[in-house]
């Protein structure tokens, strides 16, 4: 009976030997697992854009559908341009009467102009000696009682009216001369490049009409349909974009240390976990915060971590918005180099 105790005993005491050797065993080679490799998990993170147009207008077509693909630069959608054309056409009416002015002010007058003007200032003068005559005659027979003082006060009213002609045709004829003065062609320089302002905004107006995509990306949603009038940044569309994608991820404080930005990385899903996507370490925040809920960790959610943007190189369809993936850091091999 003592020799079967002393053989379980024994027994006993091997089973614990042996086991604490594994546990030491496997504990370093955990370490070296862990020194060697970064395991982190996160979801993965894709740009979403609202396209909308940046005039009010009733929109003409829409091109694509829900789930297609869209490639950089495809008109997308686009608004009846007519009352935009229209405003381009009064536009370039308005600047091609301005720029006639312009010339007309720089070119000064016409010959024809200046002679007619001279031919005014003879006609004046003429009409002025007359009226002057008249009233020198009038006013020797005033006293004789030949002429009425009413006439002489008319006729000396004629000969102010007379050179108050004869003075504005001599100015007109001066300045017909002379030519338009430097500030009126000025004034006729800001005139041109007013109306060449407001063709300028019309076209840009027109060309709004159009919805351009931006990148590369799948219609997420249709918002709007054809006839429909639209205000001032109305979503029409959602793009998910294709490029760029990453993985939003987080760190504990104590494996800050171990990564820096560019180090290689492994994306692995659950649907394809044989094929990792490529990428590298984009973006490392310079601020703790805590663990948000939907990122599965092996440390408690209240743990203070610090959020990290992993950069997939090659992403496909397959990567979609929200989608769970679990990243692999190989550190031995970043610090080798």
């Amino acid at each position: 009976m003592n020799k079967i105790k002393k053989v379980i005993t024994a027994l006993i005491v091997i089973l614990i030997i042996v086991g604490l050797s594994w546990v030491f065993f496997f504990s370093n080679y955990l370490k070296k697992e862990n020194l060697n490799e970064l395991i982190i998990y996160g979801n993965v993170d894709i740009r979403q854009v609202n396209l909308s147009f940046r005039m009010q207008g009733k929109i003409q077509k829409m091109y694509f559908d829900e789930g297609e693909r869209i490639k950089a630069g495809k008109v997308v959608a686009k608004l009846d341009p007519q009352p935009f054309l229209d405003e381009v056409a009064a536009a370039k009416a308005e600047l091609q009467n301005v720029e006639a002015n312009l010339l007309k002010l720089k070119n000064g007058y016409r010959i024809q102009d200046i002679e007619s003007a001279r031919e005014s200032v003879k006609g004046s003068e003429s009409e002025y000696n007359n009226a002057l005559v008249l009233y020198k005659r009038n006013l020797n027979v005033v006293d004789k009682g030949v002429v009425s003082l009413q006439n002489l006060d008319n006729s000396l009213t004629q000969v102010k009216q007379s050179e108050a002609r004869l003075n504005s045709a001599k100015e007109q004829l001066n300045l017909s001369e002379e030519g338009f003065r430097k500030e009126d062609v000025m004034q006729g320089e800001a005139q041109v490049a007013q109306a060449k302002a407001i063709l300028q905004f019309a076209k840009t107006n027109l060309n709004d009409t159009k919805i351009i995509a931006p990148n590369e990306g799948i219609v997420l949603t249709r918002i709007q349909e054809e006839g429909a009038v639209v205000p001032v940044g109305s979503p029409v569309y959602t793009l998910s974009l294709v490029s760029p994608v990453w993985v939003r991820t987080y760190i504990n404080e104590s494996d800050l240390g171990r990564i820096r930005p560019g180090m290689e990385a492994l994306v692995y899903t659950d649907s394809h976990p044989d094929k990792p996507y490529k990428g590298h370490i984009g973006f490392i925040s310079p601020v703790a915060e805590f663990t948000p809920k939907n990122v599965e960790t092996t440390t408690l959610r209240t743990d203070l971590v610090y959020r990290l943007r992993v950069v997939v190189d090659n992403p496909n369809e397959y990567l979609r918005q929200g989608m769970p993936v679990t990243v692999k850091i190989n550190l031995v091999k970043k610090n080798a180099g």
